[in-house]
């Protein structure tokens, strides 16, 4: 870990969780908040500028969604992680994190080691993946050429149409990223009317036939994520 301590804000309404999360992450390294709802976590967002900000959805005066929405809405806090914590019967609610904005979640009940593990893999993100140079990626077995828009996996040249190449690179920017079909569509084919969710299902099939199955996988509901191996 860097030696400049990242910043972790951690937003729930119950004290013994706050407690928990922040003694987890504190021994981890890292520098960390804490706020008790999403007004408050707005506020202390602004003061202290998280890296990474950790939100319950169920909490008095505000909730983590409506928090979430409103801090996605401001510009210092556009590449800010945000977590969800959610019980495991709430699909309906991480569905509801990841189309205001939310980078991942994090199951209750809360396991501490899993906690500061599932943490330590989000704010890697930030880094660039294995080796970034000159708009190339190297990911495990992949080499992805942005410039010459070229692909290899085990050092074989894996032939891809146009979009499904920049589908692939988009996922693989941010690996374990979940990206959303709003944001999908938006960044490969911008506003062209023609385009469906159809659209990204074939093209996201077409990567896996020619990469593997388990190159890209599908979060039910919200969109899809690239999986380093």
């Amino acid at each position: 870990m860097s030696t400049v301590k990242q910043k972790i804000l951690i937003v729930d309404d119950e004290p013994d969780i706050l407690e928990l999360i922040e003694y987890n992450l504190k021994k981890e390294g890292y520098q960390v908040y804490s706020a008790r709802n999403g007004q408050e976590a707005v506020a202390e967002a602004k003061k202290t500028l998280p890296d990474l900000i950790v939100l319950d959805i169920m909490m008095p005066k505000m909730d983590g969604i409506e928090a979430c929405r409103i801090m996605r809405t401001m510009p210092e806090f556009k590449n800010t992680f945000m977590v969800f914590l959610t019980a495991r019967s709430e699909e309906y609610s991480e569905i509801a994190g990841f189309n205001v904005g939310a980078d991942d979640y994090i199951a209750k009940p809360i396991k501490p080691r899993a906690l500061v593990s599932r943490i330590n893999a989000i704010l890697r993100r930030n880094a660039p993946p294995e080796d970034v140079t000159d708009n190339k990626l190297e990911i495990g077995d992949l080499v992805i050429d942005r410039e010459a828009y070229l692909v290899y996996q085990k050092s074989v040249k894996v032939v891809l149409a146009k979009k499904e190449f920049e589908l692939l690179y988009l996922l693989a920017s941010k690996p374990g990223k979940v990206y959303t079909r709003e944001v999908i569509l938006k960044n490969i084919w911008e506003d062209s009317v023609v385009v469906t969710n159809r659209t990204i299902d074939v093209h996201i099939r077409k990567l896996r036939e020619k990469l593997g199955d388990d190159v890209v996988a599908t979060v039910k509901g919200v969109g899809y994520k690239f999986e380093a191996r």
